[in-house]
């Protein structure tokens, strides 16, 4: 009988996450039925809403996110032996499913289209879904137009270095907040973006309106906080906020930033929360153009990966003190060419 291991979530996080908050168990698998297929965890991700979400999950279930998984034995024609899957499975490293949406997820299930000879584990990065988080959060609420200024917080992570890159392309300047000097001369020397704001050693404040006098007409928000109280703060006339989540907050218990609304109502911005599978009906369309963009040596992309499936708690909270350059995941098994 088959057996699989699984982080099942203890004990609600109380602040930052505990390693005792998760442990780690091995499940007994059923025979397949007929429309069931077997997989095994390649590549898992780690990612911030997985703090965000954490309170919404119930103890005692396994901890929420998504995977590229080889389907190793199957009963479903529609999940073949042999390919790679993109899942929403969790933290495990095997598991059986029929394939039908489950409408608890945030993703549905698929077959990992043709990569051109990349690695599957993008399917977790900028050909998944931070890469249509960036592609779409900022295209579809944005609107970015040549010669406008564009800032992104959280800029060295998964989605915030792609959303720097997709300006660029678009004739926008391009300013990245992120938390170390390292992940500076990177976004400005490899991924072209024109300045850098280290939040932990810079005004912010003094910083941005030094390199954007004229204000900042789209704002790609990942962080929240008072760092994002900021920038809306010395937004330009008619500015777009595109608000991805709020990492700044998902460990504090009393998170507090100063008001938005005077900046809101006089400059008349325009501030949009968005879950990216808002657009599940253009997935593939986002996952076409990323993939092209790469192949036309437009866009670059970076992983930090994680040696282990035991090392998964590790590889997240290294992502949340935001270790990580560009996408963290985690590699469960070698790849099976």
């Amino acid at each position: 009988m088959a057996k699989a291991k699984v982080f099942i979530y203890e004990k609600p996080f109380d602040g930052f996450p505990k390693e005792d908050d998760l442990k780690l168990v091995e499940e007994d698998l059923k025979p397949l039925k007929n429309g069931e297929f077997l997989t095994e965890a390649v590549f898992l991700s780690v990612d911030p809403y997985m703090r965000g979400y954490a309170p919404f999950l119930k103890t005692g279930t396994v901890f929420l996110g998504g995977q590229i998984a080889l389907i190793v034995e199957s009963k479903n024609p529609n999940f073949p032996a042999g390919k790679y899957c993109f899942g929403q499975y969790g933290w495990r490293s095997h598991t059986i499913s029929n394939g039908i949406p489950d409408p608890n997820n945030i993703l549905h299930e698929y077959v990992l289209p043709d990569f051109k000879g990349l690695s599957p584990s993008l399917g977790l990065g900028i050909l998944g879904m931070p890469g249509n988080t960036a592609y779409f959060g900022l295209l579809e609420i944005c609107h970015p137009k040549p010669g406008e200024t564009v800032v992104i917080s959280g800029a060295g992570g998964a989605v915030g270095n792609h959303v720097g890159q997709i300006a660029k392309l678009k004739g926008c300047k391009v300013i990245g907040i992120a938390g170390s000097d390292e992940k500076g001369s990177w976004l400005t020397n490899e991924m072209n973006f024109d300045h850098f704001i280290n939040y932990k050693t810079q005004n912010v404040r003094k910083t941005l309106k030094e390199i954007a006098p004229k204000g900042v007409d789209c704002y790609f928000d990942n962080v929240g906080g008072e760092i994002s109280s900021t920038i809306v703060n010395q937004m330009s006339l008619f500015g777009r906020i595109s608000v991805c989540g709020a990492i700044s907050a998902y460990n504090d218990k009393h998170p507090k930033a100063s008001a938005l609304q005077a900046a809101m109502a006089i400059k008349q911005l325009k501030m949009e929360g968005f879950i990216v599978t808002r657009w599940a009906d253009k997935w593939f369309e986002g996952i076409d153009q990323n993939l092209q963009w790469i192949q036309e040596g437009k866009i670059k992309y970076r992983e930090t990966v994680t040696e282990g499936f035991e090392n998964m708690f590790r590889a997240f909270t290294d992502m949340l003190k935001g270790v990580n350059y560009g996408k963290a995941i985690v590699r469960a098994k070698s790849i099976v060419k």
